[in-house]
């Protein structure tokens, strides 16, 4: 791996973290300062930014970005079911399991009728704004904005409802050609504590790869029962010894 993209890569990803900057916007930043132009090779992959987001919540922010994401993630489960007629999806950070409460929910809608859900919103009087945002292959879509109240955060959140027709789900489900890959965690290898043995040290390390695939799932996009699985498995996790 080149040593500077992997610089670039972590600033980007503090920024990311701590002030919410997008990708892109904490990519071209970050290479700025290190004197990089946008398009030379040294500049990082959103999954290297990725990886590094993923290392910098770890050391950083472990006592609150999981209770931030679980947050987040209540909120949406709680629009894709009153939206789920429109064959909701959760993306974006929320789901793949780096979002903190500067981060806004993403939702993507498969509709038959690309007004559809605006309709809805309008009829249940709930207050919006049609933004333009860019779609999982780079193209322009519809975003119905709306700020909602995150019970768990006692704040109120960004939520963007992207609008696309139902037969691009196919295309959203594999984006890119795979799915995302969880990140390896330096935790996912323990040191052998004394006196565990064995099987100790087999279970503490399912244990912490059943936590990581809650709160890094694999699949692009989560349906809404994928979610609400996900949360109720994360509810039943072992809490440790008291």
């Amino acid at each position: 791996m080149d040593e500077l993209s992997k610089e670039i890569a972590a600033q980007a990803a503090r920024w990311i973290v701590e002030e919410g900057l997008d990708y892109g916007a904490a990519k071209r930043r970050a290479s700025k300062e290190h004197g990089v132009s946008a398009n030379q090779s040294a500049m990082p992959s959103n999954d290297l930014v990725e990886e590094e987001v993923i290392e910098y919540l770890r050391i950083f922010c472990a006592d609150t970005q999981p209770i931030e994401l679980w947050a987040l993630r209540e909120t949406a489960l709680l629009w894709m079911q009153r939206l789920e007629a429109f064959r909701p999806h959760l993306s974006g950070a929320v789901w793949r399991g780096t979002a903190t409460r500067l981060n806004d929910i993403y939702i993507q809608l498969f509709c038959d009728d690309s007004k559809e859900a605006e309709i809805e919103l309008i009829n249940k009087g709930v207050d919006f704004e049609v933004r333009v945002l860019n779609g999982f292959r780079g193209e322009e879509v519809d975003a119905l904005s709306l700020s909602v109240y995150c019970e768990g955060l006692k704040e109120e959140v960004g939520l963007h409802l992207v609008i696309y027709d139902h037969d691009d789900l196919r295309g959203a489900l594999v984006v890119g050609g795979k799915s995302r890959e969880k990140p390896r965690f330096a935790s996912e290898a323990p040191d052998s504590p004394e006196g565990l043995g064995e099987q100790g040290l087999t279970f503490v390390h399912q244990e912490l790869q059943s936590l990581q695939s809650l709160q890094f799932p694999k699949s692009p996009i989560g349906s809404l029962k994928a979610l609400s699985e996900l949360l109720q498995q994360s509810r039943s996790m072992p809490k440790g010894n008291s």
